[in-house]
């Protein structure tokens, strides 16, 4: 039965103690490596030949970003790419996780003739990874949409699918001879949800059946984009990263285990099934009446195009009661009492990640498994000394390598982990409030500095760790070794 995986208990109290996490303990050809997005860490969003974004629209909107900041300048990354290589490299990273901004690449979405100077930026960024060792996984599209598509509906309408596939064959045919991973989409939960639901991103809507739409949308430019760059590229490895979580119901009460199976079948379920072959799922599409999508004949088997890899962005479990008349489907998630949450809020669960992989290991078989993103946020400190202890957050990492380790034991086809993020960057609507890089930037004089974090990353990465790194005693209470 699939949804045994929900009354997996996500928040044992258990001993751990790390003292052996060392690289050798996962395979020589594992990939170890950070992941960041094009409007969250470029800036230079007027600069050659570059159109608009959704997000820079969405950002002129008084009160959407908490702060009231933009990506307008965020790492100056368009500038000081170098720099940051050097940084990636410095760390022992084995591969980078990026996305190309497709306004760069057309600044109308769409056209006969590609913006050369945004595929020149992505060409040398690749040759410098290449030039330090470093493997480029390019991210097709990172939430960041030519505003004049979304004039024209933006990915509610059918016609931006076809400008993503051509978008798509015009980046692989350029970066094709030296990238072999490519990444379609990433989370298209929040492309539709956060963005034409919720309101939250970009382009800040709020209409579920519009929602719905542009997940359909979506994910058929993925299925119908991966082999126009299969046939562009030799030996592509190409997928979809998807924002996936373990879920548990609020009590064992039937409705709240019902209604636990529901939340699963619009977020996790929505998007794994019609990738894997299975279609929507019916329980949802028959609840979900004249809200469901429009399909048409054909659009569920490009969905399903065979992809060498899934992508898992995992932060944190949710729980779910039922609720009458609320929420998506009469669901809402609630907060877990007695739990350990990051500075977002977040619930911490590195056996969360255990559950949820295993749970899409067994379900759906895929050949090939990355962490596409795993990150915390808390409120950094910098000392007088320029110093940032990230403890919790190196706590966090250290806590879910370890589980990592379990996973790959269990013979869960796990090939590579990417740390979100390299970067301290702009985070979506929280602005630059919330920090979730190994690496702190000083925002004004876009200074770098390795965080604590960042330097066990490194030290692990490079097989420097000391005998004894931490030892936490549980959930509540921690002590460290350093």
């Amino acid at each position: 039965m699939r949804h045994k995986a929900f009354s997996t208990n996500m928040n044992t109290t258990k001993t751990l103690a790390l003292t052996d996490l060392k690289r050798s303990d996962f395979a020589p050809d594992f990939r170890w490596g950070c992941s960041t997005s094009s409007y969250q860490i470029e800036g230079g969003i007027d600069q050659d030949g570059r159109g608009e974004s959704i997000w820079d629209r969405f950002c002129q909107a008084p009160g959407k970003i908490r702060d009231g900041s933009s990506g307008a300048v965020a790492c100056d990354h368009y500038h000081r790419w170098p720099q940051d290589l050097d940084l990636a490299r410095s760390m022992g990273i084995n591969a980078y996780r990026f996305s190309v901004a497709w306004p760069r690449i057309f600044p109308n979405g769409r056209g006969a003739t590609a913006n050369q100077k945004g595929l020149d930026f992505y060409s040398r960024l690749v040759d410098g990874m290449l030039e330090r060792g470093i493997e480029p996984w390019v991210t097709l599209y990172h939430w960041d949409l030519p505003q004049a598509l979304q004039d024209q509906g933006g990915w509610a309408e059918r016609a931006t699918v076809d400008a993503f596939v051509a978008y798509s064959d015009t980046v692989s045919r350029h970066l094709g001879d030296r990238v072999k991973h490519w990444i379609t989409h990433n989370e298209p939960w929040c492309t539709a949800f956060h963005g034409y639901c919720e309101g939250v991103h970009a382009p800040g809507l709020k209409n579920f059946r519009t929602a719905l739409q542009v997940c359909h949308n979506v994910l058929l430019s993925h299925g119908l984009a991966v082999p126009v760059i299969k046939a562009n590229v030799s030996d592509a490895r190409v997928g979809i990263a998807l924002s996936l979580h373990p879920l548990k119901s609020a009590s064992d009460s039937a409705q709240d285990i019902a209604a636990t199976t529901r939340h699963d079948g619009l977020r996790n379920r929505w998007f794994l099934d019609p990738l894997h072959g299975r279609g929507y799922p019916a329980d949802i599409w028959q609840l979900l009446g004249a809200d469901a999508p429009q399909v048409q004949a054909g659009d569920l088997a490009a969905m399903a195009t065979p992809t060498d890899f899934l992508g898992i962005n995992y932060y944190f479990p949710e729980t779910v009661a039922h609720a009458p008349g609320q929420g998506l489907l009469s669901t809402r998630v609630i907060e877990s009492e007695n739990v350990e949450r990051t500075a977002f809020g977040w619930e911490v669960s590195p056996d969360g990640m255990v559950s949820l992989l295993g749970r899409v290991a067994h379900d759906y078989r895929p050949a090939e498994i990355y962490l596409t993103e795993n990150g915390s946020t808390y409120d950094d400190v910098v000392t007088p000394d320029g110093d940032i202890n990230d403890v919790a957050r190196r706590r966090y990492l250290v806590r879910h390598l370890d589980a990592m380790r379990e996973i790959v034991a269990k013979g869960i086809p796990v090939k590579g982990y990417f740390a979100w993020s390299l970067l301290d960057n702009f985070e979506w609507a929280e602005g630059y409030v919330r920090r979730f890089g190994l690496t702190h930037v000083d925002f004004k004089t876009q200074q770098r500095r390795l965080k604590a974090s960042g330097k066990w990353y490194r030290a692990f990465l490079k097989g420097e760790l000391e005998p004894a790194v931490l030892v936490a005693a549980s959930i509540a209470t921690y002590d460290e070794e350093v």
